[in-house]
């Protein structure tokens, strides 16, 4: 039987490095927490079980566009290339390129190599004429594909508009490594777009609370990372939708005040004290096609849904 070949990466996930990134981020005045680190085993699936729901929009919109435009986002992508699936999670998304698109390589790259190894034995088994890789690496602050993997004539993959999570001016630096990355290849990228409040809020604070439950759990993670004595039950998950910066914002927010300690770390949360672990940045066609300009790519091809909820651009 054909395996696939793992390679984790130092590459910003040092267990120091993140423990002093989380404690400052605890720390500051208006506490965060950074997104990468909901995304353990447990919140990977979790986020799996979140796509599945019939309030969370943008994976089923994305699964849609990709199947009604396969053709044509193959033509324009091109054959027999490597595919290089940013944040692949269930790799899911990219499976449904395979057909089509028909990779020579498939490169998994998401944070969670755990979860990598779940998911991409039974993935090299279904497609054993595919050389597959899982990569372990933590791209949020520096993409830097290592030389072993197949890179040229590449297509980079960043499904799911997780591009999002990222400030402006973090996004604009993120997609000015990918264009410095890809060798004569390309960029297909999902892109949530700009909606009313009312689905906005569906999607992000479902009524199953699986939302709630992907949120809190960063907290378990955090225990783990600094040695803290975080109790979910102190914390509830909570949403805002910020209309200047169109993005939706989640927090886990303080029930109770309550005195968390750890490695190096103390602070008191007091009851209705926000923690922040994500934004999710909302886009218009031409918004995102001017931050990819800003980037370096030049040439765009775009496919959207009927209600333009969602959108996938292929750039180069």
């Amino acid at each position: 039987m054909i395996e696939p070949t793992y390679i984790t990466t130092t590459q910003g996930s040092n267990h120091d490095s993140l423990g002093e990134e989380i404690k400052n981020g605890l720390l500051a005045k208006s506490a965060s927490i950074s997104p990468k680190f909901l995304y353990d085993s447990l919140g990977s699936h979790l986020f799996t079980a979140i796509t599945l729901l019939p309030e969370y929009y943008p994976t089923r919109t994305e699964q849609k566009i990709l199947q009604v435009h396969e053709d044509e986002i193959a033509q324009v992508m091109g054959h027999h290339r490597p595919l290089l699936d940013l944040g692949a999670g269930n790799c899911q998304k990219a499976e449904s390129l395979f057909s089509t698109v028909k990779p020579s390589d498939y490169v998994a790259i998401d944070i969670s190599i755990d979860y990598l190894k779940e998911i991409l034995p039974k993935l090299q088994n279904n497609y054993p004429h595919i050389r597959m890789y899982g990569l372990g690496m933590d791209f949020s602050s520096e993409l830097n594909i290592p030389n072993a993997l197949p890179t040229t004539n590449a297509n980079f993959f960043y499904p799911g508009s997780s591009i999002g999570n990222f400030s402006l001016e973090e996004a604009r630096k993120f997609l000015q490594q990918v264009k410095s990355q890809i060798n004569a290849g390309g960029f297909l990228i999902g892109v949530d777009l700009m909606k009313e409040d009312r689905l906005l809020i569906d999607a992000y604070d479902d009524p199953l609370k699986l939302t709630s439950a992907f949120n809190l759990n960063i907290l378990r993670v955090v225990n783990t990372c600094i040695d803290s004595n975080f109790d979910v039950r102190d914390f509830k998950h909570t949403i805002k939708i910020n209309h200047t910066l169109q993005r939706v914002e989640l927090y886990l927010e303080a029930i109770r005040d309550s005195t968390v300690r750890g490695k190096g770390f103390e602070r008191t949360f007091r009851s209705g004290e926000l923690i922040h672990t994500e934004h999710s940045h909302k886009y218009s066609i031409e918004s995102i096609k001017n931050l990819l300009n800003s980037a370096g790519f030049e040439s765009f091809t775009t496919w959207t849904d009927p209600q333009h909820f969602f959108a996938l651009i292929y750039a180069s």
